[in-house]
């Protein structure tokens, strides 16, 4: 074999290996080898403050409040994990604090919803929180947009070895912290 044809397999099988996955496998190579002290956290969709503001909860609030259409992309039953940032701040503290070196944690949620199903919560937070000028719901600005090409039908995570091995778990339910952030919205456009 040559060493253009080895360099081409080594290339194909890396491109097989899910991007999210590379930084716990590269992460772990380097411990592993050099003795590099590495820990590895790898998580779910963060939402919370300073949140994208093209990312799904964001978008969906600032269109909402601007009487915009609130875009879903297919039949919306993407589903994803939701963590909450300051929880996911708090899980890699605790890895730091407590985590073997050269292993990867998985930090989740445990709030795994359908993309539509986080529009409709959004939704009937604002219409408590900041209710439209003519009483009607936000969830009519709901429109269906064609799907991304490629679009993961479901984004999982395993998060019980940080529960079983470390004693982490997130402390903010989806609906808790998704009203802080709407309310913290609605104070900076309000205000």
């Amino acid at each position: 074999m040559t060493r253009r044809s080895a360099k081409h397999i080594v290339t194909s099988l890396i491109a097989l290996i899910q991007p999210a996955k590379l930084p716990a496998t590269s992460g772990a190579c380097y411990h592993h080898t050099y003795g590099l002290p590495v820990l590895t956290t790898n998580c779910s969709n963060n939402y919370g403050p300073y949140h994208f503001p093209e990312k799904l909860i964001p978008l969906m609030i600032v269109n909402a409040l601007a009487g915009k259409s609130l875009p879903v992309y297919g039949d919306g039953q993407q589903i994803r994990d939701w963590l909450y940032v300051k929880d996911h701040c708090s899980a890699i503290r605790c890895v730091l604090e407590k985590g073997t070196l050269g292993e990867v944690y998985n930090v989740g949620g445990w709030n795994e919803k359908a993309n539509l199903d986080i529009v409709h919560i959004v939704c009937t937070l604002l219409n408590e929180l900041r209710p439209r000028a003519d009483g009607k719901s936000y969830s009519e600005q709901i429109t269906f947009v064609t799907d991304r090409p490629g679009h993961d039908r479901r984004y999982a995570i395993d998060a019980r070895k940080i529960e079983r091995e470390l004693g982490w778990n997130p402390l903010r339910p989806l609906r808790q912290a998704s009203a802080r952030r709407c309310n913290g919205i609605w104070t900076i456009r309000a205000g």
